[in-house]
């Protein structure tokens, strides 16, 4: 009994075995073919054609939003550029930068594809603050900053080649430095340097510099020979910032305070500076002047206050014979904020033929007639962050072929941008 019940279990192991070994060598069901499917009809416009005519699209959006008096954008800065100026026959135009470098380009004409540069490395640990050409535009002055203090270098024959010359930057020899002077104002940074040709009295038309410092000193500099002809303390808090007047003879500082104070550089017989002496001061605003600037004709000066007022001075007066300069205009400033509150101008200046005001608060540029206080133009956001510096071409520059005035600007966004200036109506 004990042997059948065992030939059974090993009977049936064994067919177990037999049909698990069937199935696992059976052959594998052909796949069957999916029922045909309708063919899709591609679009007239496929996706990816219409997101390219999206993107055209929103190029040409740009290029509409762009202001009508942007005429060209210099590039080829890494950081923010702090600063710029004009040489005095408008062909060249230098600028700071923070990634430490100067650059000057050659500005044939505004409307160039492209521009000739040339880049100046400054010592090493020197990191730019101010500049101005020297002796026309075969020099340039740097204000630099470093650990020791401030220091001044004046970098000859930086003139950047015209039109036509070497595309090779580096075929171009670095600029040597003439003069150079340091800790100029102790620790203290120049907020701006200011360039003029002496050209009133006995001047004979070199040029004479001034470095206005962050602390309550402002140095006179002759611009050749890099000689120290004088230092007036504004004897306030602190400088805000600092001009010379077109031709050389007036100084004036804008200290955050409500008043003025003008200085007279006077020359001797033999074109030397003899001394710099305190004449005038301008008294009016009820609140802290941010910014100043002089007319060309050097017999005016122009301020803007916090108190929300712009003031046109008159300053060829008698002072030796006690004459006040006179309030000539007081204009509202018409900029405001998304509040309604009067915004504060950073930085201004005189066109060259002295009808239009360029003006600036953060990013926002505006021009204004001098003469009226009319808004001429502005543009919002005319940089992407603040606009750190402006400047006028002291004389006109082709644009097209057409002379121009053109005026321009420095931003935290790394770019210069080059602007025409707007028509002045005549009343």
């Amino acid at each position: 009994m004990a042997m059948a019940i065992l030939l059974s279990i090993l009977l049936g192991a064994a067919i177990a075995l037999l049909f698990f070994l069937s199935r696992r060598n059976r052959p594998s069901p052909a796949p069957v073919p999916a029922p045909d499917r309708p063919k899709k009809v591609r679009p007239s416009n496929p996706p990816k054609k219409r997101y390219a005519s999206a993107s055209a699209s929103a190029d040409k959006d740009a290029a509409k939003k762009q202001h009508h008096l942007v005429v060209n954008t210099l590039r080829g800065h890494t950081d923010s550029v702090t600063t710029l100026h004009f040489s005095d026959d408008g062909c060249n135009l230098a600028t700071a930068c923070a990634d430490g470098a100067v650059r000057v380009f050659r500005v044939d004409d505004v409307s160039s594809k492209s521009f000739k540069i040339l880049r100046i490395n400054l010592p090493a640990g020197a990191h730019p603050t101010a500049i101005a050409f020297s002796e026309g535009a075969s020099s340039v002055v740097v204000a630099a900053q470093a650990l020791l203090g401030s220091s001044l270098y004046m970098y000859a024959d930086v003139g950047a080649p015209p039109a036509g010359g070497s595309k090779q930057q580096g075929k171009l020899s670095p600029p040597e430095i003439k003069w150079e002077h340091h800790k100029i104002h102790g620790k203290e940074s120049v907020l701006n340097l200011a360039a003029a040709r002496a050209t009133y009295g006995t001047g004979d038309r070199s040029t004479i510099l001034i470095s206005c410092s962050e602390a309550t000193d402002i140095k006179v500099w002759h611009g050749k020979s890099g000689k120290e002809l004088g230092t007036v303390d504004t004897n306030q808090l602190k400088n805000n910032m600092a001009d010379i007047s077109p031709n050389g003879r007036f100084i004036a500082a804008a200290a955050f305070t409500a008043d003025v104070k003008l200085w007279e550089i006077v020359y001797s017989k033999d074109s030397s500076v003899k001394e710099v002496t305190r004449v005038m001061q301008l008294k009016g605003h009820k609140s802290a002047v941010t910014c100043l600037c002089f007319a060309p004709n050097s017999e005016q000066i122009i301020t803007a206050s916090k108190d929300g007022t712009i003031r046109v001075w008159n300053i060829n007066v008698r002072y030796q014979l006690d004459e006040d300069p006179k309030t000539l205009r007081v204009l509202a400033i018409p900029l405001h904020d998304s509040k309604g509150s009067v915004c504060q101008y950073d930085h201004m200046s005189v066109s060259p033929d002295g009808k239009v005001l360029a003006t600036t608060s953060g990013s926002t540029l505006q021009w204004l007639c001098v003469e009226t206080g009319a808004v001429l133009d502005t543009a919002e956001k005319a940089h992407e962050g603040d606009i750190t510096g402006i400047a006028w071409a002291p004389r006109t520059i082709p644009n097209g072929g057409v002379p121009a005035f053109v005026l321009a600007t420095a931003g935290v966004d790394k770019k210069v941008k080059l602007w025409l200036a707007p028509k002045v109506i005549s009343t």
